[in-house]
């Protein structure tokens, strides 16, 4: 039975940990590294993460400083940035990139925290997925007698605790998203 629970919370810290990862990948009106985690540049013929072809700083909280390790890759480098869904517009000097962050639009913000929700939701229907799982196997465990009802209920409702707890982690996490998107 701890096996189930114990694989069971395993997913859905995995689940938690996908949120937040998606998160940061949402623009903000601030400039974080974690915005062009998804971003791909054609270097040498296959298409690398960007910080793996050059390094990323935040010298300000609304720029970014891109500087690639091969000067050559440069002209990659804007191009991935420019085709990405960030809608960002990098300038470059021959040696760095500079990205201005501008300021989010009132609109803009009430998208993504739009998204933002929606994300939220399917994490949250993940889990809900997952205490699902957990109790199909704990039923079929009772019924191929390897464990008694009393395990089998209890396991039910220690994977229902886990379900209410990663459900709450979700609604934190997505409240302080939201915060972060709407403050100017």
């Amino acid at each position: 039975m701890q096996d189930v629970i114990s694989s069971n919370e395993d997913r859905m810290k995995k689940t938690v940990a996908n949120l937040k990862e998606g998160f940061a990948a949402l623009r903000t009106g601030r400039a974080t590294a974690a915005l062009f985690d998804r971003i791909r540049v054609d270097a040498y013929g296959e298409k690398s993460p960007l910080n793996q072809v050059a390094n990323i700083s935040i010298p300000e909280a609304r720029l970014v400083v891109i500087q690639p390790w091969d000067k050559n890759l440069i002209t990659e480098i804007e191009k991935a940035i420019r085709s990405s869904e960030l809608s960002l517009n990098p300038s470059n000097d021959g040696k760095v990139i500079r990205i201005s962050i501008p300021p989010l639009t009132e609109e803009r913000r009430k998208e993504l925290v739009k998204l933002a929700k929606n994300q939220a939701e399917q994490s949250r229907v993940a889990v809900r997925n997952i205490r699902r799982d957990g109790n199909e196997e704990l039923k079929k465990s009772l019924k191929d007698s390897k464990i008694t009802e009393d395990d089998e209920s209890k396991g039910s409702a220690e994977l229902q605790k886990l379900t209410d707890s990663y459900i709450n982690q979700v609604n934190q996490v997505l409240e302080e998203k939201e915060k972060e998107i709407m403050e100017v």
